[in-house]
């Protein structure tokens, strides 16, 4: 961090001081903390040297840390995905100050595009309801975590994936990791017999449940199958594709996670779905479903018809237990995500407009609860949310909140629907529907789960969002090349 002007023995004389400085402190406060210092001190101006004149690289280094990726709690309070955060964090730092000296260097399809307005629109109203919030601090974390997402996974494809082979490059640095991860994860489940008990253990350090695994793993095979279907037949490397897909399947069939195999099947079927331009009649029939099912539940409190028996309620360590109980309805899952509902439907009817305010429903939804629905696992020892991230959307932003991303989500399912019909490039056209499919099982993910503000899939729905403004420009460039 010294200037480079300054004379050789300057710089020498200023760092032995700062270590013997770090040195005493060091001794004086029994601390060891106080000898990183130095190292900082080396380190640094390195490291910044390297993320501003290597940006491109930073950026695939994030998606090969994506699955890699841990928790880490720096306080009880305050936690980081490590270092995948990180590097978001330090690539919207640097995307902040490029715009500012180079306003050009900003997309210009970014802001003709009608998703990117929606977005804008969005953030907008977070921004409001962070005002009404009844936890500001928290919900001023969440619009700004909001920002480190956007920007390395909106705005920066438009900028570094312009070529085929960048976009193949993206593929490949998420899926060698993520193979990787499920590699090991088969091997020490196998010392286990693959039991269904013994699942969660294995995933450590990479993933905090099987839930996450599977969700992020399930999302990751059709970019897989998308790499296989592009590659020449005569191209050695597809065989090894091909071998990496049926590890993946294997690693999904052992992560016995219901919400990801659902996933999967609806996502196969979206394929049909988006060839037949269906996705309006699903995205209408969904809402409707949900409108009546809503409906229906709240009439008479239909919904004390699924109230759970407290003592027979349970989680089972035997996967075909498991199963029956959850068609029977009394798996501790489903019905504690039924205790959530209803509390976070009762909070949405307190505060409809604006809602209680991002990352505020783990600390209000108490009273709202109903105790007939309660279970053992009730406590909520993991901190978790309501598991339903549209209702989540609803409670935390009020219905605004709700419609402006459902318009946004819908948006980008319409949008890559047409642009799939519209491309004459084979490429092309096989990663719009790849992108199809992978919105949809995020969608259906997260009907069940809230994981949009985890990074394993939060960064690939908004790297969805990119993909979808980025297709519509290369759409629009191969329009004017065939006119």
């Amino acid at each position: 961090m010294l200037p480079a002007a300054w004379p050789y023995y300057v710089r020498l004389f200023v760092s032995f001081s700062l270590f013997l400085v770090a040195g005493v402190f060091s001794i004086v406060s029994n601390d060891l903390s106080f000898l990183l210092l130095p190292f900082a001190w080396i380190l640094i101006p390195v490291i910044f040297h390297f993320a501003v004149t290597q940006t491109e690289q930073l950026f695939w280094l994030m998606f090969i840390m994506l699955p890699l990726s841990t928790e880490l709690n720096i306080t009880p309070q305050l936690g980081m995905d490590f270092p995948d955060e990180l590097l978001m964090m330090l690539l919207t730092g640097i995307s902040i100050v490029k715009l500012i000296h180079q306003p050009k260097w900003f997309p210009a399809g970014l802001l003709k595009h009608p998703l990117f307005l929606v977005l804008t629109v969005s953030l907008f109203w977070i921004a409001v309801t962070c005002i009404y919030a009844a936890e500001p601090v928290l919900s001023l974390k969440y619009l700004l975590a909001k920002a480190w997402y956007i920007i390395p996974f909106v705005l920066l494809p438009q900028v570094i994936l312009q070529s085929r082979n960048s976009i193949g490059k993206m593929a490949f640095c998420l899926l060698v990791p993520m193979l990787l991860v499920v590699i090991q994860s088969l091997l020490r489940h196998s010392f286990y017999g693959f039991s269904f008990k013994n699942i969660q253990q294995v995933l450590a350090p990479f993933f905090r449940n099987h839930v996450n695994y599977s969700s992020m793993l399930v999302c990751l095979l059709p970019v897989a199958w998308c790499a296989w279907k592009l590659t020449p037949t005569e191209n050695p490397k597809r065989k090894w594709i091909f071998y990496g897909m049926l590890i993946g399947a294997a690693g999904l069939i052992f992560a016995y996670s219901r919400g990801a195999w659902i996933a999967l099947l609806v996502g196969t079927a979206a394929v049909w779905v988006i060839r037949k331009k269906m996705m309006g009649v699903l995205v209408g029939l969904s809402t409707l479903g949900v409108f009546i099912s809503a409906a229906w539940l709240i009439t008479d409190k239909n919904y004390m018809r699924f109230a759970p028996d407290h003592d027979r309620t349970i989680f089972h360590t035997n996967f075909s237990e498991h199963m029956a109980a959850t068609v029977d309805m009394k798996d501790v899952s489903a019905a504690e995500r039924f205790y959530r509902w209803i509390a976070g439907a009762r909070m949405l009817a307190d505060r409809p407009v604006t809602g209680f305010g991002p990352n505020a429903f783990y600390l209000h939804y108490r009273p709202y609860t109903v105790n007939r629905f309660e279970t053992w696992v009730s406590d909520n020892k993991e901190h978790s949310t309501v598991h339903n991230y549209f209702l989540l959307i609803a409670l935390e932003q009020g219905f605004i909140g709700l419609v402006l991303f459902c318009a946004l989500y819908f948006g980008m399912l319409l949008h890559i629907q047409r642009l799939y019909h519209r491309f004459q490039s084979r490429f092309y056209r096989t990663v719009s529907l790849t992108v199809g499919i992978v919105l949809v099982m995020i969608g259906v993910i997260n009907c069940m789960s809230d994981m949009i503000e985890t990074d394993k899939i939060g960064s690939l729905f908004w790297l969805c969002l990119g993909m979808v403004i980025l297709i519509t420009e290369k759409s629009r460039e191969e329009k004017e090349m065939l006119a």
